[in-house]
């Protein structure tokens, strides 16, 4: 599962590093310092700044990156006024009656 925070993800700079996704972006920022000539030899994606690839390979991952088609999404929900509409809706939320006096 792509959300579960506790799946192992292989970090970029070294394979031998496996991270759990929640802290992966962490581990990002601390082993681009460690591998300085190992981050010139990687580019980020623009959908997605964990995906850290070859930049030989990055217009191939560009096709293929699967964040690419929910940004496409979002820009075709706001030309549409999608979030627009969301925005200027008026909550009829109420919050459930409460039985605790805290003043007791």
């Amino acid at each position: 599962d792509d959300l579960d925070p506790e799946r192992l993800i292989q970090c970029p700079y070294n394979k031998h590093h496996r991270i759990r996704a929640g802290r992966f972006p962490y581990h990002l920022v601390k082993c681009r310092k460690s591998y300085p000539e190992v981050a010139k030899e990687l580019a980020t994606c623009p959908f997605n700044a964990r995906h850290l690839v070859r930049r030989a390979d990055l217009s191939d991952h560009i096709m293929k990156c699967n964040d690419k088609g929910i940004l496409e999404q979002d820009i075709v929900n706001q030309s549409c006024g999608f979030h627009r509409e969301q925005m200027n809706a008026v909550s009829t939320w109420q919050a459930p009656p409460c039985e605790e006096d805290w003043e007791s």
